[in-house]
């Protein structure tokens, strides 16, 4: 039997990173849902999930099979390892920490699933100035690039605009009940 892969989406500042990690610690005694690590072409930042690598090491990966997945995003490079494709051949659940760019240009398949993370657009701004990592401009731009994803199709959409616990049991519920339960664009809460 197969598994899935559930792609979690959403804008910059829109609490992916929190949402994802708190429902995995709730998750650590389910080896049948795995939390897939990305390789990206980023210096090294304190408290990420991410692995840093070269452009160089990124290109001898793809080129040589070694990512699963792999898209551009915001001047930057994202893979998923190889690695992981394995656990969805065993039967099991294996989430991204994805880009909408690059799920919008996936078939579908019954092997997808995507989650997308929403928040209010001045929740988004200030947790991107907050965060520190880019300067106005492209605080600006990431914002600017939302409109073109109104209309992702998706299989669960939280809402993070209260408490991280709030969302992160939407995304804990999906994980663990409603995979086969939801169909496209079903919100869990409004």
């Amino acid at each position: 039997m197969s598994g899935v892969w559930v792609f979690v989406c959403g804008a910059s500042g829109a609490g992916k990173d929190s949402v994802m990690a708190w429902a995995q610690q709730r998750l650590t005694e389910r080896p049948d849902i795995v939390f897939s690590r990305r390789v990206v072409t980023r210096e090294a930042q304190p408290g990420a999930e991410d692995t840093p690598v070269t452009l160089a090491r990124f290109d001898a990966l793809r080129l040589s099979g070694g990512l699963s997945w792999h898209w551009r995003a915001h001047d930057l490079r994202y893979g998923i390892g190889a690695h992981y494709a394995a656990a969805v051949q065993e039967g099991r659940t294996v989430v991204v920490n994805g880009s909408r760019e690059h799920v919008q240009g996936l078939a579908p398949g019954a092997d997808i699933r995507v989650v997308q993370i929403l928040a209010e657009p001045q929740q988004l701004a200030n947790r991107l100035a907050q965060r520190g990592r880019d300067d106005p401009q492209a605080v600006h731009s990431r914002l600017s690039r939302n409109a073109r994803f109104d209309s992702l199709q998706t299989h669960c959409t939280i809402y993070n605009h209260g408490a991280l616990a709030d969302a992160g049991q939407q995304l804990l519920a999906y994980l663990t009940d409603g995979l086969n339960t939801t169909g496209p664009n079903h919100p869990l809460s409004a």
